[in-house]
């Protein structure tokens, strides 16, 4: 399995490498992952980062890292994921705290939305959001995606972004 490499104007998207995992592992025990999959201890971060990278290898797609095409700084981590028990794939994401409010995350979602497109053949996607989450939902509706409000989530609750990739390749 060869996990391809994507670029955009200003980010590459890559493989997941093993120092992606320290900003992983950071965001998941700050505050900030709340409405994410909620804080958690190292060692749980690991089984989970690991678990999301394993997915390239068993379904063909997974999560990408996300770096700055000029400087190959590390900015967060775009992608695919379908852990066993989700409703399908879902389109997540998440930045660095620098890398906050620059547009970084919407530009590397677009981006995988394509590739989905174009190398999946997948008609749709999704984003499954924390009700309270407001900034997530926000992106999800900016990257054109609509509110399912029969969407199946994660959760009770959940907001359910359905996103029509047809128009896309």
């Amino acid at each position: 399995m060869s996990i391809p490499t994507l670029h955009t104007d200003r980010l590459t998207l890559r493989a997941p490498q093993l120092a992606d995992f320290e900003h992983w592992a950071a965001f998941f025990a700050s505050e900030r992952s709340v409405h994410e999959r909620g804080m958690m201890e190292r060692a749980a971060a690991w089984r989970v980062w690991a678990s999301d990278v394993g997915i390239w290898t068993l379904r063909g797609y997974g999560p990408f890292g996300v770096e700055l095409r000029d400087s190959g700084a590390y900015v967060g981590e775009v992608g695919i994921y379908e852990p066993d028990g989700y409703p399908g794939p879902e389109l997540g994401w998440f930045v660095i705290p620098d890398a906050e409010g620059k547009g970084y995350a919407a530009e590397a979602a677009r981006a995988v939305m394509i590739w989905a497109r174009r190398n999946l053949g997948w008609d749709h996607l999704t984003n499954i959001i924390d009700p309270d989450n407001a900034r997530s939902i926000a992106l999800g509706l900016r990257l054109g995606g609509v509110i399912d409000p029969d969407g199946i989530g994660e959760d009770p609750g959940d907001v359910v972004i359905a996103h029509d990739l047809r128009g896309l390749a």
